[in-house]
């Protein structure tokens, strides 16, 4: 299993789910629903920052492992 293709499609998935919970909430503005539904984005924006920051440290960690080199050395 390619763990990097699996974070990076659930990442994009769990943008679209955030973008559309955001305008649930500005949709919502408009009419007298509870407060509960403006905590909606909360949950995906949540699970967004753990696989955005794993994306991030990918690139490091290989790097220690001696996964990639960088072209200078090579």
């Amino acid at each position: 299993m390619n763990w990097n293709k699996t974070i990076r499609q659930t990442h994009r998935w769990l943008s679209l789910a955030f973008t559309l919970t955001v305008i649930i909430c500005f949709v919502a503005l408009s009419g007298a629903l509870p407060a509960w539904v403006f905590y909606l984005p909360l949950l995906p924006l949540a699970v967004l920052l753990f696989t955005g920051l794993c994306m991030f440290f990918q690139p490091y960690v290989a790097r220690r492992r001696g996964g990639r080199r960088v072209a200078a050395e090579a």
